[in-house]
């Protein structure tokens, strides 16, 4: 019998960041939970970035995955929303990170290829096909699909990728 790895796959935003958890034995994959993390609107920047931080934290402590993957930064054609993603990106790292737990990195176009075969796959191929690979997963919103995917993604790339820079 194959060990079970729990992956926690991470779709950083400053509004909305997605988590997901799976478990991975061998080829097969399991769902086990799934979510939106949201800090108040009307926040300031660095109690939002504090607020994916707990939350990411606590999640970690209740699920404790072995493993975490995070979804790499697209090029953003506005800087200050590029500069915002990539400290919400920041805090994706880190929280598991600071938990011991060993963090890859995968491109947007990989995460979509990983799972639809096509790295351009639009938002609604990715939610059809995490239901696909993970039914008990039911219907997600698009942030939680997405970072389901990112752990989808790890899952069938982590035997090649022994080490994540």
């Amino acid at each position: 019998m194959a060990e079970v790895i729990r992956i926690l796959g991470v779709d950083p935003g400053s509004a909305a960041t997605g988590w997901g958890v799976i478990d991975c034995a061998g080829p097969r994959l399991a769902f086990v939970a799934a979510g939106v993390i949201r800090p108040k609107r009307a926040a300031a920047r660095a109690e939002k970035l504090a607020h994916i931080f707990r939350e990411l934290a606590r999640l970690i402590e209740e699920h404790r995955p072995g493993e975490a993957a995070v979804e790499a930064t697209f090029v953003n054609s506005n800087p200050q929303d590029a500069l915002v993603l990539g400290e919400a990106r920041g805090i994706a790292l880190l929280a598991p990170a600071a938990a011991g737990v060993d963090v890859c990195e995968y491109a947007t176009n990989s995460v979509k290829k990983a799972v639809t075969g096509r790295g351009h796959a639009d938002k609604r191929q990715v939610q059809a096909m995490v239901r696909i690979l993970l039914p008990a997963s039911g219907a997600q919103s698009a942030d939680a699909a997405d970072a389901l995917a990112v752990a989808v993604a790890h899952a069938h790339m982590r035997g090649v990728r022994k080490i994540c820079a």
